[in-house]
């Protein structure tokens, strides 16, 4: 039988090989939880895009710490091992050649990192191929989040809108008033609001000013009374963003009502029937050199009396449908300032 070979020795003979040896070197990585952490982040901050700020807050520490320990796991054999622990595992013989004198060895046995490590090529071909795909992925995909998302987490200040002197809003009646926020867009700043001079309160000039926005889908309610066509009136304004013409209508509301879909408010805006979730929204205002301007809206929960003496539940603006107070109002995204 023909003598073999040294450096093809069994297990008759001692083992001398190991795993990554038989491998051509390579070791396999193992399974790590760090990828599935991961994922979770990310799930989390799309999530948080919709459900509140916090919760992408929460998606980016998680998907930043398990990244960076996914890296980690992933370039442990790039980093290197002790060698010492290198040494025993590529030259321990086998427990059955215990005791006997080692053979000597070929020198075409010498430890494989004697020589400069080398960086395989399918690996760097593998990492820059994923490095310029998930480039292209964030150079495609980040004006598109930007312009959807950003709006909504950005302040969008409401320009004030002038609506003439106090004397176009007689003492305790109410008023349609038709305006332009923007009179360059035209028509699609069109907006209508309920106005009522409630005379003075400690002095200075009370109003109630409601929006005609239903609560429940905004559909744009309508007073329930008697509303004054003849006495309709045209008055131009002159606002930052040019002049506007100024509709004014006098109306007897007992309260106001959606046609679409059934919703009833009494005169103060407070829901009395239907499927709103909460009462109309109202206008911020201020009197300046005796004229009236409207600010910003905001929602309200309910109100309590009538006129100048109402106390008002008052919330940052929110969406049609939305609840503002309870434990339904937890359910709704974070509302984008200013709408």
């Amino acid at each position: 039988m023909p003598a073999r070979p040294a450096h093809t020795r069994g297990k008759a003979e001692g083992d001398w090989r190991t795993l990554a040896d038989a491998n051509g070197g390579q070791h396999a990585p193992g399974p790590t939880i760090w990828p599935i952490g991961f994922a979770v982040g990310i799930v989390c901050i799309l999530a948080g895009l919709i459900v509140s700020e916090p919760a992408v807050i929460a998606g980016v520490v998680i998907t930043v710490i398990f990244g960076f320990l996914w890296i980690r796991a992933a370039t442990r054999e790039y980093r290197g091992a002790p060698a010492a622990e290198a040494e025993t595992a590529r030259y321990q013989p086998s427990p059955a050649v215990a005791g006997t004198p080692p053979l000597s060895t070929p020198a075409t046995d010498e430890p494989l990192d004697a020589g400069p490590e080398r960086y395989p090529r399918n690996v760097f071909l593998e990492l820059s191929t994923l490095g310029l795909g998930g480039l292209i992925g964030l150079i495609v995909t980040a004006p598109i989040l930007g312009f959807a998302v950003l709006p909504g987490f950005t302040d969008q200040n409401y320009e004030s809108v002038p609506l003439g002197p106090m004397d176009n809003f007689p003492e305790n009646k109410w008023m349609i008033a038709t305006f332009f926020r923007d009179p360059t867009q035209g028509e699609v700043s069109r907006r209508t609001a309920y106005i009522r001079n409630n005379g003075l309160l400690e002095g200075e000039p009370s109003f109630t000013i409601i929006s005609n926005r239903c609560a429940h889908l905004g559909c744009p309610v309508q007073p329930n009374g008697l509303v004054d066509d003849k006495g309709q009136k045209h008055v131009p304004v002159k606002t930052p963003k040019g002049k506007m013409l100024l509709t004014l209508t006098p109306v007897d509301p007992s309260g106001f009502g959606c046609p679409c879909h059934g919703g009833q408010y009494n005169s103060e805006g407070n829901r009395i029937s239907g499927p709103p979730v909460r009462a109309l929204d109202r206008y911020e205002y201020s009197i300046v050199n005796g004229e009236l301007i409207l600010d910003k809206p905001y929602s309200v929960g309910h109100t309590y009396g009538e006129g100048k003496n109402a106390r008002i539940e008052a919330y940052e603006l929110t969406g049609p449908g939305q609840h503002v107070d309870g434990v339904e109002s937890w359910l709704y995204p974070i509302q984008p300032p200013g709408r």
